[in-house]
């Protein structure tokens, strides 16, 4: 049974893109738009299609390619469920904490999700693509 998500926006004023706020919250030294996130964690970090605290999920664009949007894993609820802290989810550079995000893949492999709609309480109506998660802490061993 789902309980009533607490999802809450706790800075309005914020003035905050997501990428500074993932970066700050998760601890990885990923620099750049959202949607370049995902290619460039990819040898650096280990990525996968399993969220885990602290991670970051990497959406791609809703309408295209060049936007993206990240967010740091809290909680992980069950194998469909997670919850996240994010930015400018709601675009008016807020943060948002608490915040529910639905797994509604077919094959339950976290490439389509829903997302907790703070203002109206209820799950948004979009599906949403994501490329999978960033695990910050874990660096990749390089030689030089």
């Amino acid at each position: 049974r789902l309980v009533e998500p607490i999802a809450r926006v706790t800075n309005a004023r914020a003035r905050l893109q997501c990428v500074p706020f993932a970066r700050r919250e998760a601890g990885g030294e990923i620099y750049g738009n959202a949607n370049t996130w995902w290619r460039q964690a990819a040898g650096v970090y280990e990525t996968t299609a399993e969220p885990s605290e602290g991670s970051v999920m990497v959406l791609r664009g809703y309408a295209t390619a060049n936007r993206g949007h990240v967010a740091v894993v809290k909680e992980v609820v069950s194998s469909r469920m997670i919850i996240v802290d994010h930015a400018n989810w709601l675009n008016n550079g807020e943060i948002s904490v608490d915040v529910p995000i639905l797994d509604v893949s077919p094959n339950n492999d976290w490439s389509e999700i829903r997302v907790w709609h703070i203002p109206g309480g209820h799950w948004g109506g979009r599906i949403y693509a994501a490329h999978g998660f960033i695990h910050p802490f874990s660096l990749t061993a390089s030689l030089s």
